[in-house]
């Protein structure tokens, strides 16, 4: 597995700060939310960028991407009636895109429940429509800066627009484009009804990346979802993306958050080793 781990774990540490623990702890990437780059991380300066990019590089990692893309804005949203407000977003999204290059990375993890979810008697049919227009009018953007937007499905506990894997692989199917994929989290799989192994079986063709963290919302290893079977399937799959750690709950604290989570998902990965001697 090629490990990596989202960049707010480490909350207000400078940049240089939390590359370093990251890649002490055993990580080869480094996720990162734009809002952790400042206020208007999309204005960032080529100077700016270049050097945001060398200190992750300069630690020993390599940078996966952006993750939640919507966080901490106002006024965009991707399933509202408002088509202005819908091209705002995908204005928004492509600049990030441009970010996301620049930085070194590949992957955008659209989340963003809330600038998704269902608003002013939107159905959940139009939703998905207009969610699928607005990911359609990203592509060439995504085809000029050489990345890959991630669909991520999400529990209804948190949306109610893409709440399983089957609708996001229903929306990808439609947009038709290789880069419009998929996002998978154990978090959010563990919400629904079909057994994370064959959700991930059924998505294999799509799988873009995944987040491994726990339904408690802590980190792999901190609470009672077992890696052991995801990880196999993982492998059967032949997924070769990153496994990159995403919490919610940051009471452990950025530390012991940060290895913990890695030794255990290097135990899960020795074990099904020793398994298959």
């Amino acid at each position: 597995m090629r490990y990596a781990i989202c960049n707010e774990t480490f909350g207000d540490w400078p940049l240089d700060r939390a590359c370093a623990e990251a890649a002490a702890a055993g990580y080869a990437g480094l996720e990162v939310a734009p809002f952790t780059l400042g206020e208007r991380p999309t204005a960032l300066s080529s100077p700016e960028r270049a050097r945001i990019a060398a200190t992750i590089r300069g630690a020993g990692l390599e940078c996966v991407g952006l993750h939640w893309l919507l966080a901490r804005t106002e006024g965009l949203h991707v399933t509202c009636p408002d088509a202005a407000v819908r091209r705002a977003a995908v204005a928004h999204l492509a600049a990030l895109a441009a970010l996301c290059r620049d930085l070194g990375g590949r992957v955008l993890v659209f989340g963003s429940p809330k600038q998704r979810s269902l608003v002013d008697g939107t159905t959940p049919a139009e939703a998905l429509d207009r969610l699928r227009g607005v990911f359609t009018d990203l592509v060439p953007a995504l085809e000029a800066t050489g990345t890959v937007v991630a669909l991520e499905p999400l529990a209804p506990s948190e949306t109610d627009v893409l709440v399983t894997a089957a609708e996001a692989r229903g929306v990808i199917a439609r947009i038709g484009s290789p880069h419009v994929r998929l996002h998978l989290d154990v978090k959010a799989m563990s919400g629904e009804a079909r057994p994370i192994p064959a959700i991930i079986r059924d998505s294999a063709a799509d799988l873009e990346h995944f987040h491994a963290n726990d339904a408690n919302l802590r980190g792999p290893g901190f609470g009672q979802v077992d890696f052991g079977p995801i990880f196999a399937t993982l492998a059967e799959v032949g997924y070769g993306g990153w496994v990159s750690v995403e919490v919610f709950d940051y009471a452990p604290g950025p530390e012991r958050a940060a290895r913990e989570s890695i030794a255990y998902m290097r135990g899960v990965e020795a074990g099904l080793a020793a398994g298959r001697r």
